[in-house]
């Protein structure tokens, strides 16, 4: 049996007996996207497949650098900290390569940690779609920089004077690519062992950096892709050698890392909801409607998309990046882009997020504004014309530039607490808040240079 055969419990089991494994791997992702998981022994696996196990649930109250929340109500010191019930999701299994035959699961929280598992939030706004009428499909593409480094150079060198994996611009550059077939080719079989294949992989603008898109597939396979494409992604560099970043802007010389989504919905019948060839552009007016409720809740779910201090350096004019709720037609200067096409083509771009968004947040800010939209009958403004960043616009358009602002305007939305529910609005943006605090608590180099003789 393949990995990808496995649908159920009884199939999970099945091939973890045909391979003779005495472990398998099980993992689940916290607030900020990180995958924590541990190797789990064959007997304690199946009983889990049945029953669930207990993870400890400080994974949802801590940050990136297992830092611990002092503002959430969900977990704590004032609970102790106790295991939460997670499921095994057997359809999520995968081989992982370079582990002689090691098998991979996804799992997820149940309630009442569901309520702000990542995963869990996500998948509540699939459902939605479903109750509505619709399947969502949605696809991910990543920018991210490569260094010939290793964890230990980078903390000895202090992140500074970092050796790019290639030097120079070179955007879509076939030198690049076939100079360094091997790892291209190597990267690309990866993916596709995984289950998350790679639709385009090249350069793009900046020394070292590539772009990858994830091939589509249904709403919550495609955010499960995305997820594990930024793990494994670094893990593979790693094994060779080299780092693989997704931060939102490592350095101001060079443009921000996107983490794009392509959404799109249709039919039970299959057809698509987006496509209707009698109106402009093919656009129906679900999509129309759809497009009006992301650009309305934009600035209300942007801590969402941009989840990190550093995300909103990124956020400046120029740079590839929005810096308003705009949208257009091919238009890659705003924050939506509809892109027209097809029944099977017509999806909407989702241009805000970075790279070092949750993809499982990001794509429910994305997916549920939008649905949020179609059940309101949301109308956008015009789309722009021309560069969106050499337009004012209304102030109910201008995002948040800080993610103190972010978290602030989230916690206050209505439409936000309707779709994601009270208990993840809160624990999310109380998670973002203290992500603000640790770095006011800090003293940059920038300071440091700045400050430290002149002043």
């Amino acid at each position: 049996m393949e990995a990808d055969q496995v649908k159920t419990a009884a199939d999970a089991i099945a091939i973890v007996e045909e391979r003779g494994l005495t472990h398998v791997k099980v993992g689940v992702f916290d607030m900020d996207g990180v995958l924590r998981g541990k190797y789990m022994g064959r007997d304690k696996f199946v009983s889990a497949l049945d029953g669930g196990f207990g993870f400890c649930d400080v994974v949802l109250g801590w940050d990136s650098q297992d830092q611990l929340y002092d503002n959430v109500e969900f977990t704590g010191w004032h609970t102790g900290y106790p295991d939460a019930t997670v499921r095994v999701l057997p359809q999520t299994c995968r081989e992982i390569p370079w582990e002689d035959d090691m098998l991979f699961f996804l799992s997820e929280f149940v309630a009442p940690a569901e309520a702000i598992c990542p995963r869990g939030v996500f998948r509540s706004i699939t459902e939605k779609a479903a109750a509505m009428g619709y399947t969502s499909f949605g696809a991910c593409e990543y920018e991210f920089f490569v260094f010939d480094e290793t964890p230990h150079s980078v903390r000895e060198k202090g992140y500074k004077n970092l050796n790019n994996i290639t030097p120079g611009f070179f955007g879509y550059s076939m030198l690049r690519s076939s100079v360094l077939s091997e790892f291209y080719t190597q990267f690309l079989e990866v993916c596709e062992i995984m289950d998350f294949p790679i639709e385009g992989l090249h350069t793009e603008t900046g020394p070292g950096v590539l772009e990858a898109a994830i091939q589509v597939d249904e709403g919550l396979a495609a955010a499960d892709k995305a997820a594990l494409f930024k793990t494994f992604t670094k893990i593979f560099a790693q094994r060779n050698d080299l780092m693989a970043t997704f931060m939102a802007k490592w350095s101001m010389d060079w443009p921000g890392q996107s983490g794009h989504i392509h959404l799109s919905l249709q039919h039970k019948d299959g057809g698509s909801v987006f496509h209707d060839p009698a109106k402009p552009h093919n656009m129906s007016d679900e999509m129309r409607w759809f497009i009006g409720g992301q650009q309305a809740l934009l600035p209300e779910l942007l801590a969402m998309v941009a989840q990190t201090v550093n995300a909103y350096t990124r956020l400046i004019p120029g740079f590839w990046a929005p810096t308003d709720a705009t949208w257009g037609v091919e238009n890659r200067t705003t924050a939506l882009r509809a892109i027209p096409g097809s029944a099977k083509s017509q999806r909407v771009e989702y241009r805000l997020g970075s790279a070092d968004a949750n993809p499982y947040i990001a794509m429910a800010a994305a997916l549920g504004s939008g649905l949020w939209g179609i059940e309101n009958k949301i109308e956008p403004t015009a789309p722009v014309e021309g560069n969106a960043y050499e337009k004012t616009f209304p102030r109910k358009q201008q995002l948040s530039r800080t993610l103190w602002d972010a978290a602030q305007a989230l916690k206050k939305s209505k439409a936000a607490r309707a779709l994601f529910g009270d208990a993840f609005v809160e624990h999310y943006a109380a998670s973002r808040e203290w992500e603000e605090r640790e770095f006011r608590r800090h003293v940059t180099d920038w300071e440091m240079e700045r400050y430290f003789e002149i002043i």
